[in-house]
């Protein structure tokens, strides 16, 4: 899917629905976890600003931010106009809500979720449009049916917009949150997209809404299943060695983590998805046949979770750049 222009873009509706779909998902995460998340507002110098929305020590998360920001400026910066050269120099405005999730139980897993809407402005011409987001799970302990019910809220989010869409789209969340250095994926996937720009901007507008409208039931039932089990250090140490790996990927290939931080965004806010807690060990490898060796042998490969539709409904599945 390609980035669309045209004079539908309605920037006024998609930072109402970002701004209010953070406040739904901090108020849902504030009853799970039992304490008041921080709300921190910021502005940027050269345009726009936002609100950090946080936990530290909480009840379930040991750190935990949602974000909304709404930048602006007047020169893509290079993570943004490297696939799109023919859009270098004009200016733009970036909006949308991010969010990670790092819960202290390593029977709980991580959590993402992002949905942006990109928009490239020159004057006298229409305005350049796009949306991405998606959301992955990344487990330390990993449990079937847990996500099984994760690819099934992906899915159901995307099925009024077409069948082929979660199949085309999980696939690029296989390709994207993967560590080529380590050649593993990040978890088990979920959904990732990027440049949507067709048919129109109110059908990429609903479909990017229905993905976050679905995360709190993605999320929420598999913290409510895990977050009493009993663990140790054992399960503790595992947990911050994988979360190495969330690091990696987030400062070695993530693209918001790039743009925000080529942007001149908060660095306090890009980099609150880091987890708080991390490890790293030389040339570590677990025990053959123990609870943390089947992470990789039976979730970290890229599974279909889901029963694969008919051959060929996937045809018209976008293509990451």
């Amino acid at each position: 899917m390609t980035a669309s222009g045209g004079h539908d873009v309605d920037l006024a509706a998609a930072k109402a629905y970002f701004t209010d779909l953070q406040s739904r998902i901090v108020a849902g995460l504030e009853a799970e976890d039992g304490q008041s998340f921080r709300r921190d507002a910021w502005t940027r110098p050269e345009g726009g600003g936002g609100l950090s929305c946080l936990v530290e020590e909480g009840g379930v998360f040991e750190r935990a931010g949602v974000l909304f920001s709404h930048v602006t400026g007047g020169s893509l910066p290079p993570s943004a106009s490297a696939s799109r050269p023919e859009l270098a120099g004009r200016g733009f405005e970036a909006m949308g809500v991010s969010l990670v999730l790092h819960p202290r139980n390593p029977f709980v897993p991580t959590v993402h979720l992002n949905v942006r809407l990109f928009a490239a402005l020159k004057a006298g011409e229409a305005p350049v449009w796009w949306f991405g987001g998606g959301m992955d799970l990344t487990p330390y302990y990993g449990f079937e049916d847990d996500a099984v019910h994760f690819h099934e809220a992906c899915r159901d989010a995307l099925a009024p917009f077409g069948d082929h869409h979660y199949l085309a789209f999980k696939r690029w969340c296989d390709r994207y949150f993967y560590l080529k250095h380590r050649a593993e994926p990040r978890g088990i996937g979920g959904i990732f997209f990027d440049d949507l720009g067709t048919p129109d901007f109110p059908t990429c507008f609903a479909l990017t809404r229905s993905v976050g409208d679905h995360f709190l039931a993605a999320y929420l039932p598999i913290v409510q299943r895990r977050r009493a089990t009993a663990f140790g250090e054992r399960e503790r140490d595992f947990q911050a060695y994988r979360r190495g790996r969330y690091v990696e990927f987030n400062l070695v290939f993530d693209r918001g983590t790039l743009f925000g931080l080529q942007s001149g965004g908060r660095t306090e806010s890009i980099l609150l998805s880091m987890p708080p807690l991390v490890r790293w060990r030389y040339d570590w490898h677990p025990e053959p046949g123990s609870p943390e060796a089947l992470l990789y042998t039976d979730f970290l490969t890229a599974r279909d979770w889901l029963p694969l539709p008919p051959p060929g409904d996937d045809a018209s599945a976008p293509t990451p750049r």
